[in-house]
């Protein structure tokens, strides 16, 4: 066993595992085709695996089933991670039912990998993620050594990274373990990619209160299929039987008939939540964004369900299934407007004055949503910056939708476009110059759209300090700046470590 056990030790073997966009890069690659003729199933062997792994660090689903602890599970393509984060604001205004810690599993993280790990809405402690993770890496280390397992020559030995899972699936556990060994008795689990073959999926439906679909859309089609149906599909597996299965009235008919299918062979009982005329929404919510409306009324239901499962009476009309969002407790007004997330419509005022408006959105519908929330918080007099990226999806596509939704008014538009790489300084003298293909093209886009102020950057602090010298000017002319950073949570994770100065 390795000698140094400190925090920084725990984060360079999680380092060594092999990573998500490794796994899911094999979908991607033409797969070969067997003897018989047949292409393999890559996720066909993934749930085996994933309890594979479960048991040698010591976990089972019956035994998980034995625990007080008991999920809500959630999937979708966009506002899974808003969900989760009102769900768990909700359960902790509910102590003596909930528990008295509320934990949390979701993906990705922004600043620091603590943040996957909630309890009680704020990311583990160094110490105790110290703690448990090398309490799972010992017990894999010591599974793997009494099992014979080979070890690859020029390895660390059973101790090394060789014999672990990869990075989601050796996080999982440890969220799981962690929740146990807490002695929580209430958590808010979230899908990482899918949910019918996802790592999380080994929940037995025994711990599993309620099981969420929040909205659906085009993602990872290279594991999950080219329409939105056949994403509805894998998205579903996270139905359990005798269990609600929650989700937001679905408009797109062919969505809608693979969800009500897929309820009925898991024998889960579909619920479907329709937006309720007049709502709008909790005021002072840090979660903003009218679209989180919709991940509100979504979040009451689920919360309702997992706490009536723990024995609350609710009073007056929200005791009824036909309840108005209007009825709801001052406990779920206060779990509403407290929730936050990192990266997901949040809003910042630096030392100068500046407002940032920030969300790693990086899909074409979750795009629009920001853009239209954007639009919402400024005025034409406003100095308005765009500080974008997108490193590894067709920019086009996504750009052209979130400028679409903030030039619905063309004065409300974008007066600078800044493009830059995500990395956050920039290449040294001497230093081979960076691909800013992306960037560029970026550019073109923009000004297709009658931009004209735009530039390119191969490094977040040039962007940074071109926008310092644009708040500068607004300010000398009278005029708020107004900065939005979207586009992908790396690029979002780089401007957040300068612009807010916490520990990560």
């Amino acid at each position: 066993m390795m000698a140094s056990r400190t925090y920084d030790d725990a984060l360079r073997r999680l380092a060594q595992l092999q990573s998500n966009r490794a796994i899911t890069s094999l979908f991607a690659q033409p797969a070969p085709t067997s003897t018989s003729g047949t292409k393999p199933d890559l996720n066909a062997l993934a749930i085996p695996e994933m309890l594979s792994w479960l048991a040698r660090a010591g976990y089972t689903p019956s035994s998980l089933a034995s625990t007080p602890l008991r999920f809500i599970h959630i999937a979708g393509t966009k506002g899974k991670g808003s969900v989760t984060a009102l769900v768990s604001s909700i359960l902790s205004q509910y102590p003596s039912a909930a528990g008295p810690v509320v934990g949390a599993y979701t993906s990705p993280h922004v600043l620091s990998v603590r943040e996957r790990i909630l309890l009680n809405n704020s990311p583990i402690s160094r110490e105790l993620f110290t703690k448990y993770f090398f309490e799972v890496w010992d017990r894999l280390s010591d599974a793997a050594e009494a099992a014979g397992d080979p070890v690859p020559a020029g390895a660390e030995g059973y101790d090394g990274p060789e014999t672990k899972p990869f990075f989601f699936r050796f996080l999982t556990i440890l969220a799981l373990h962690i929740f146990v060994k807490e002695g929580l008795r209430s958590a808010v689990i979230e899908c990482g990619i899918g949910g019918e073959y996802d790592a999380t999926n080994v929940l037995p439906k025994e711990t599993i209160t309620a099981s969420v679909i929040t909205q659906l859309g085009l993602d990872h089609v290279a594991m999950l299929g080219d329409t939105v149906e056949e994403i509805a599909w894998h998205k579903s597996g996270v139905f359990k039987n005798e269990v609600k299965g929650f989700t937001r009235r679905e408009s797109r008919e062919g969505v809608r008939g693979v969800l009500r299918a897929r309820a009925e062979e898991k024998g889960a009982v579909l619920v479907e939540v329709e937006g309720e005329e007049g709502w709008e929404g909790v005021d002072g919510a840090r979660l903003q964004g009218p679209f989180q409306r919709e991940n509100m009324g979504l979040a009451v239901a689920v919360a309702r369900e997992h706490l009536q499962r723990m024995g609350v009476v609710f009073q007056g009309g929200f005791g009824k299934d036909d309840y108005k969002l209007s009825e709801m407790p001052e406990e779920f007004k206060t779990g509403l407007r407290e929730a936050a997330l990192r990266g997901r419509c949040e809003k910042l005022t630096d030392a100068d004055g500046v407002d940032w408006f920030v969300d790693g959105a990086h899909t074409e519908d979750s795009l629009a949503g920001v853009g239209r929330w954007f639009a919402g918080q400024t005025s034409g007099d406003d100095v308005r910056v765009l500080l974008f990226n997108q490193q590894e999806r067709d920019p086009e596509v996504l750009l052209k939708a979130l400028l679409t939704a903030v030039e619905c008014d063309r004065a409300l538009g974008f007066t600078h476009a800044i493009f830059s790489r995500n990395e956050e300084q920039a290449a040294g003298d001497g230093a081979p110059s960076r691909d800013l293909t992306v960037q560029e093209k970026a550019k073109e886009i923009f000004m297709g759209f009658g931009g004209s102020a735009t530039s390119v950057h191969d490094a977040v602090q040039p962007a940074l300090e071109e926008i310092k010298s644009l708040a500068a000017d607004a300010r000398r002319s009278g005029k708020a700046c107004k900065v939005l950073v979207t586009g992908s949570f790396h690029l979002v994770g780089a401007v957040l470590k300068v612009i807010d100065n916490v520990e990560y």
